[in-house]
């Protein structure tokens, strides 16, 4: 899947699937933390679905900087294009 364009609503089911909550309650700006209690289990389960369905590997650094859906769809976008 290199230099390909993430489809937004794609990458919104993954993560909800992954949260295990609606896929409405993930929004562009939605913080994961502090909107959606995110907690760092959560998290993990994210990143190891992301990284299976996209094949990327996500450094820690990495994944910390993700606060947001848009910060996930802008980090998955950058990473497949550098592919």
């Amino acid at each position: 899947m290199s230099a390909a364009t993430i489809d937004r609503e794609e990458l919104r089911s993954v993560m909800a699937d992954a949260l295990d909550i609606p896929q409405a309650k993930i929004t562009d700006t939605a913080n994961f933390v502090e909107d959606l209690g995110v907690d760092s289990l959560m998290s993990l389960e994210v990143m190891v679905q992301l990284e299976q369905k996209y094949g990327v590997k996500l450094t820690e650094e990495e994944f910390r900087t993700i606060t947001t859906f848009q910060d996930a769809h802008t980090l998955l976008q950058n990473r497949l294009s550098q592919a």
